[in-house]
């Protein structure tokens, strides 16, 4: 330890003078007269900081000889955003292709700078809904911390994003602009009615009559029988589609309006708005996509991008499912209809979805934001199939046993009468688990169950064991991280 630190006041790193100690060679940061570097020791990083100044002076940790040993805390991390500006999170724009990298458990952040490195892509690498955050006992500031010391080992300097997930009650909201997110996705799914599509005609223009006479007149005289134009496509609300677009996102764009004037636009930094119709049960056609987003641009609402829920199923860890004819012929629409208003579309529960891939980028052209998260935990649950096989054997097993209870989070088709049993299956052949999708969904909707599993003790079934082993494979989890994700930039041409 004492090489280290003698190196770390030259300036320089030294890797291997203490089999016990980790060192992070790619997280040396110098400022002034000090110098910092990421160690790990115990299953613990912190950070070591010499020499003297406002920087020093800053960071919170035990001082001893010049040498300050910090934690990993919320406040170093806003000590560190402070004298690297890099090391905060930033917005991007409409012009980059960004990338949601949700990190459910706070470990995944160095293999997906690792993986976007050299690559044209900006990774919006924190990235949590409530829900996730409710699952894994994790707060905003946990996640922001997380992002920020992942760049921060990896020497990463080409700046990450941070969004709020898709929020829906204004505190939560308010919570994350007032922490520094640089990014907010606003769910709107509970202000979208999920029995329109349904109606029949004769109950379709008995609800739309009851929409008061001024707004009817008003969106009538807008789009009721015309058709637009944007680039080689033509959009036409005939009187039906007309009325369900009215019906199913007339309390929507009110909605998202006010959040806009309320809080984006007030700002005092940039902040890229992003509005979710995907979390409901109908699709949005072409034509309501086109509706909402000349609303919003009626109202003068910028936005970053938009996430409509898309033709066909988008569930959770596995491929499309659904005609890929289909969601082509509506994909190039959704695209245009993007392009024509300035803003990116943005596909949600994006990870897996390697049939559509090629498709997003030959129509998007560049202009896209892909959403992940779920598949960077099963990534870790496939590292530990590999790694520690007992303990992925016992998460598996009570997976089983917890899915019903796991089905009220997410909408999944998963067959759990398909997955092969436990008994028949080798501990060399385990991680075959993540490549069967019945096994994944069961895997991927039961992470919070299993994280907050505990024995009649109170203490951890799996959760303490299961980051153990991670951390003492961080390399093999980095580098399943690399190929998995690194797939998904290869088939989106980036």
């Amino acid at each position: 330890m004492n090489a280290i630190i003698q190196s770390l006041r030259e300036g320089k790193v030294v890797t291997d003078s203490n089999a016990n100690v980790k060192v992070y060679p790619n997280s040396l940061h110098s400022h002034g007269n000090v110098n910092l570097l990421m160690i790990q020791a115990d299953r613990k990083k912190q950070i070591i900081a010499v020499g003297e100044g406002e920087l020093f002076q800053s960071l919170v940790g035990q001082e001893e000889d010049g040498v300050k040993r910090c934690e990993l805390s919320h406040e170093n991390s806003q000590v560190l955003g402070r004298f690297f500006e890099y090391l905060k999170p930033q917005s991007f724009g409409k012009q980059s292709i960004t990338v949601g990298l949700g990190d459910r458990l706070g470990l995944a952040g160095p293999g997906h700078l690792a993986t976007v490195k050299g690559h044209p892509v900006r990774p919006v690498l924190a990235q949590q809904s409530i829900r996730e955050l409710a699952l894994t006992g994790r707060t905003y500031k946990d996640v922001l911390d997380a992002a920020c010391y992942a760049a921060f080992q990896q020497g990463y300097k080409e700046g990450y994003g941070a969004d709020g997930d898709h929020l829906k009650e204004e505190s939560d909201i308010k919570m994350s602009i007032d922490l520094g997110f640089t990014m907010l996705t606003l769910d709107c799914s509970e202000k979208i009615p999920s029995d329109i599509q349904d109606l029949s005609e004769s109950q379709l223009k008995e609800r739309y009559e009851q929409v008061s006479q001024e707004q009817r007149q008003s969106y009538e005289a807008r789009y009721l029988n015309k058709s637009f134009q944007i680039g080689g496509e033509t959009i036409t609300f005939d009187e039906s589609e007309f009325m369900k677009c009215v019906l199913i996102y007339g309390n929507a764009i009110p909605y998202m309006v006010y959040i806009y004037e309320q809080y984006i636009k007030p700002a005092d930094r940039a902040i890229d708005f992003e509005i979710s119709i995907d979390e409901t049960v109908t699709p949005t056609s072409p034509e309501a996509h086109y509706f909402v987003a000349a609303e919003l641009d009626l109202q003068q609402v910028d936005l970053f991008s938009m996430a409509p829920r898309f033709c066909g199923e988008f569930q959770k860890g596995i491929d499309y499912i659904g005609d890929l004819e289909q969601f082509e012929q509506e994909l190039r629409i959704h695209a245009a209809v993007a392009d024509h208003f300035g803003y990116k579309l943005s596909i949600h529960s994006g990870s897996d979805k390697f049939s559509v891939f090629p498709l997003v980028a030959k129509y998007t052209k560049g202009r896209f934001h892909l959403k992940t998260a779920g598949t960077n935990w099963l990534e870790a649950v496939r590292t530990i199939a590999r790694l520690n096989p007992t303990l992925y054997r016992a998460m598996h097993q009570y997976a089983l046993e917890h899915f019903e209870e796991a089905t009220a989070y997410y909408h999944v088709t998963t067959d759990i009468s398909k997955i092969k049993p436990l008994k028949e299956v080798s501990d060399a052949d385990l991680p075959q688990y993540m490549e069967d999708d019945n096994a994944r969904q069961l895997i991927h909707i039961t992470y919070g169950i299993l994280l907050k599993a505990q024995d009649k003790s109170g203490s951890s079934l799996f959760k303490d064991e299961f980051f153990d082993t991670l951390i003492d494979h961080e390399e093999e989890y980095e580098q399943s991280l690399l190929r998995h994700i690194g797939k998904h930039l290869d088939l989106l041409g980036v």
